[in-house]
C-alpha cells in the first residue's frame, strides 16, 4: 500500500444557452454537491445543517431537506431517483423528493460522516467517517428502501476523509493517516488522490505512483473528474479551481473564485460544465474548457460583508468566519449564530439558533479573554460538543487583532 502525505480527497478516473452563475439559498459554506445524469437536478449540502434540491433548468430551489443535527457533509443522487445525505451527526438519510422526512436512516458510525459514494450498480452506498471506518450499506430490502447491516471496513489509523467505488465494485478510501486503501481484488482504472501540498497524484491499481500534477499552491480540499475521464478539477482553500488534462498530466487553466475555500465540485454529464460550492455559501457554474463563468461577479462589492473594513487585520482574520457568522442585528443567523453583542453574552442564548445539547450545557460568558482562549485551544477542546469547525489562531497578535475588530464590529449601538 502506498502512503501519501495527507490524502484530502480521492476520485476514480473512468475511461469512458447562458445561465446565471450562482444558486443562492444556503446559510453556511457549501460542503457537498451532486448532479443528476440528465443535468436537470442538483443537490447540495451545507454547514447550515440542510441539503437543498435544485432545479438547474429553473435555477431555483425545489426542496430544502432538514434532518441532520449538524453540518451536511456529503450528498449523492441514487439511481432510483432518490438521494442520500450524511452529516456531522454520523447519520445517513435516504430521501424521496417531495417528502419532508427521510425514507430511511442508516446509523452505525460513531463520528461525523464526511463522504458518500454510490456503487456502479446502484445497489449500495459507501460512507467514510471520522470514526476511522468505511461502511458499505445495501440499499435494497430494508425499511423504506434502506438495506440491512453494513459491511464495515476497518484499517485506517485516523479519520477517513474520502471514499469512492472502482468500476468493478471495489471500494477505495483515503484518510488522515496518509494512506489510500483499496478493499478486495481485480483491476480498476486509475486512482486520483489529492494532497495538502497542492498536488494531485495518479496511482495504478495496486497503489503504485503513475504521475503527479502540481495543481495548487495551497492544500487541495476537493476533486472531481468528468465522466469521460478527460478533465480533472481540483479546488483549494484560497478559492481557485485547477482544471487538469488527465491524458497529458498538465494544468490547462485555473478558475479564479472569491478567494474563500471551495469545498465541493461536480461535473455535468456534458463533461465540461462544472458546479463549485464553497465557504461564501454560493454555487457557481463554469465552463471548464474555456474557464468562463456563466454570469458575472463583482468581487469586494455589496455582497462582501467586510468590504467596509478593507485593510483591517482583524477583519482579515475574521474572514474565515464570515460565511457562518453575521455581525449586525439586522442580519440573520447562518450556519452559526450572529455575533452581534457577543461580549458579555452567555453561551448558547441567541434566539432562533439551534444549539447542540452539549453546547447548551456549557457555562461560559463570552469575553475577550474567553474568545481568545477559544481560538488558542480550538473549539473541540474549549467548547466540547460544538458544531463549529475545528480551527485555531496560533499567533497572539492575530487573536488580539480579531478581538479588537469584534469589539468594534459587534458592539450594540
Amino acid at each position: 500500500m502506498r502512503r501519501l502525505a495527507i490524502a484530502a480527497c480521492i476520485i476514480l478516473s473512468l475511461s469512458s444557452s447562458s445561465a446565471q452563475a450562482q444558486l443562492r439559498g444556503h446559510g453556511g459554506p457549501v460542503r457537498a454537491l451532486a448532479i443528476s445524469p440528465d443535468g436537470k437536478t442538483a443537490i447540495s449540502g451545507s454547514f447550515d445543517q440542510t441539503a437543498i434540491v435544485w432545479s438547474l433548468a429553473r435555477q431555483a430551489a425545489e426542496q430544502v431537506l432538514r434532518f441532520h443535527d449538524g453540518a451536511v457533509n456529503a450528498a449523492v443522487l441514487l439511481a432510483d431517483g432518490r438521494a442520500a445525505t450524511a452529516g456531522e451527526d454520523g447519520r445517513i438519510a435516504i430521501w424521496r423528493f417531495g417528502r419532508e422526512e427521510p425514507d430511511a436512516v442508516l446509523e452505525g458510525h460513531s463520528a461525523p460522516v464526511v463522504a458518500l459514494a454510490v456503487s456502479p450498480d446502484g445497489a449500495s452506498i459507501a460512507s467514510a467517517s471520522w470514526d476511522r471506518t468505511v461502511r458499505v450499506w445495501p440499499l435494497a430490502g430494508g425499511v423504506g428502501g434502506g438495506g440491512g447491516a453494513p459491511r464495515v471496513l476497518e484499517g485506517h489509523a485516523q479519520n477517513v476523509n474520502a471514499v469512492a467505488f472502482l468500476p468493478d465494485g471495489r471500494v477505495v478510501s483515503a484518510g488522515y493517516d496518509a494512506s489510500v486503501r483499496i478493499w478486495s481484488a481485480a483491476a480498476p482504472a486509475e486512482i486520483l488522490a489529492a494532497r495538502a501540498d497542492g498536488r494531485v497524484h495518479l496511482l495504478r491499481p495496486g497503489g503504485e505512483p503513475n504521475g503527479e500534477i502540481e495543481a495548487q499552491a495551497t492544500p487541495i480540499i476537493a476533486v472531481a473528474v468528468s465522466s469521460d475521464g478527460k478533465l480533472v478539477a481540483a479546488s483549494g482553500i484560497r478559492g481557485s479551481v485547477a482544471i487538469i488534462d488527465r491524458a497529458s498530466r498538465k494544468l490547462v487553466r485555473t478558475l479564479v473564485g472569491p478567494g474563500l475555500p471551495v469545498w465541493s465540485l461536480a461535473f455535468f454529464a456534458d463533461n465540461r460544465t462544472l458546479l463549485t460550492g464553497g465557504t461564501d455559501r454560493m454555487i457557481r457554474r463554469w465552463d471548464a474548457e474555456t474557464g468562463e463563468q456563466f454570469g458575472a461577479i463583482a468581487l469586494g462589492g455589496p455582497e462582501d460583508p467586510l468590504a467596509a473594513f478593507a485593510g483591517d487585520r482583524g477583519a482579515e482574520v475574521f474572514r474565515a468566519c464570515v460565511a457562518c457568522h453575521t455581525l449586525r442585528p439586522e442580519e440573520e443567523n447562518r450556519a452559526g449564530p450572529t455575533l452581534y453583542g457577543i461580549f458579555g453574552r452567555h453561551i448558547a442564548v441567541v434566539p432562533g439558533y439551534r444549539y447542540s445539547e452539549a453546547f447548551r450545557q456549557l457555562d461560559i460568558v463570552w469575553t475577550p479573554e474567553t474568545v481568545a482562549r477559544l481560538f488558542e485551544l480550538g473549539p473541540a477542546t474549549f467548547t466540547p460538543g460544538t458544531k463549529m469547525p475545528e480551527q485555531r489562531i496560533g499567533l497572539a497578535e492575530d487573536r488580539a487583532a480579531l478581538l479588537e475588530f469584534l469589539a468594534r464590529a459587534t458592539k450594540p449601538k
